[in-house]
């Protein structure tokens, strides 16, 4: 087989390039290792920030968020028993961001590309790069029991922090920096309505919470818990009885509790993996980076690769042009190491770290009495959850 880019990764981050690069004229294949029921069967993040707006827009695949998205305005901070609301649209100048499941999202591109009939090879066995530091790369699969290979221009690796195309690369050719944290999200998915109109975060002496939500009747709720507990020692019970103990009186007395569709805990770490391209291919998404679910980044950061990747193979073929290709790994880096900077400050502001004792309870609360009394510090606050400019 011949195509113009191989995507390796049918998630968010490859099937949103597919489909730009579907509208710009330009072929591709993407190939997914799970079915296409495991993909949409991921619970992931569900923030998007004004560029992945209007890159989803520019797409063509807006229609359902701009109908079932809930666009948010502000947030609430909850610490010392008290909440205090962040004004984002007011300190930004306008700017929101809108509340819209990954899940949602990819069910819309997934929809996209099977109506237009773009090729997707889900169950793509035994993938494999090869030649990406040639002007001829080429990509192997094994598919009911046959070996395929594509030949092509470019290779999109967005296949996620395990993928396959960051680990094909030379060790001694990339550099990776990575922090973990001691603690992970347990997240519980519900059918019952949000405790708040908005997203609540909590400081507290028992640990962090997040109170979120999917849509009006959908909410998603996370606590912190120790990287040694499993979902088996938390029953359904247990965590809407945790979670209360968490908040304020109003929020616990709103809280309306069922039983979970989802319950999963996900570890947390910051992690980057310099340069992200090599010869002609690229990293895209989560194979780059990953940031702490806290500032609501991962997702954000990917489409924000997506476009300047696309831009830049667009420029290629449209301009005879290698310019954005040389430059796309110092553009998305620079945007990347300040959603890494934002994810990190924010993560260290709201959880409890196992060794930083009293002192450092006493030193968040300082800084969030700080955050919230200081209209330049909540602008800061704001203008990063919203998203920084291209």
């Amino acid at each position: 087989m011949r195509t113009q880019v191989a995507i390796i990764g049918a998630g968010p981050s490859g099937l949103l390039l597919g489909q730009l690069l579907h509208k710009a004229g330009i072929d591709a294949i993407i190939l997914e290792r799970q079915t296409g029921e495991y993909v949409l069967g991921r619970i992931r993040a569900g923030i998007l920030e004004q560029v992945t707006i209007d890159l989803l827009d520019e797409a063509g695949v807006g229609t359902r968020m701009h109908k079932e998205g809930i666009p948010h305005h502000g947030f609430d901070m909850l610490f010392g028993g008290e909440r205090h609301r962040i004004d984002m649209t007011g300190l930004t100048g306008g700017k929101q961001v809108m509340v819209y499941g990954q899940t949602e999202l990819t069910r819309d591109l997934m929809d996209a590309r099977k109506t237009a009939n773009l090729p997707t090879v889900y169950e793509a066995g035994n993938v494999t790069v090869h030649d990406f530091d040639t002007l001829k790369p080429r990509v192997r699969y094994e598919k009911d029991g046959k070996t395929h290979e594509i030949e092509c221009d470019f290779i999109a690796g967005c296949d996620g922090f395990h993928g396959v195309c960051r680990a094909s690369v030379p060790r001694g050719a990339v550099t990776e920096y990575e922090k973990v944290y001691p603690f992970g999200w347990l997240g519980l998915l519900s059918d019952t309505p949000p405790v708040h109109e908005e997203l609540i975060y909590a400081n507290s002496t028992r640990g962090f919470s997040l109170c979120s939500m999917r849509s009006q009747t959908r909410s998603r709720y996370y606590l912190q818990v120790p990287l040694s507990d499993r979902v088996e020692d938390w029953s359904d019970e247990a965590f809407w009885q945790e979670l209360r103990l968490r908040l304020d009186p109003p929020a616990r007395e709103k809280l309306v509790t069922g039983p979970s569709l989802e319950k999963s805990i996900a570890p947390l770490r910051s992690f980057v993996a310099e340069p992200m391209r090599f010869g002609r291919m690229f990293l895209a998404g989560d194979a780059a980076h990953i940031v702490p679910p806290t500032g609501a980044k991962g997702l954000n950061l990917a489409a924000s690769d997506v476009k300047y990747l696309c831009g830049s193979i667009i420029e290629f073929y449209k301009e005879r042009s290698e310019a954005g290709i040389n430059h796309y790994s110092d553009r998305c880096l620079r945007r990347i190491w300040k959603g890494e900077r934002f994810s990190w400050w924010f993560t260290n502001l709201m959880h409890r770290f196992p060794n930083d004792g009293a002192i450092g309870q006493k030193l968040q609360e300082a800084e969030l009495e700080y955050l919230i009394g200081s209209k330049a510090a909540s602008t800061v606050m704001a203008e990063n959850y919203v998203g920084l400019p291209l």
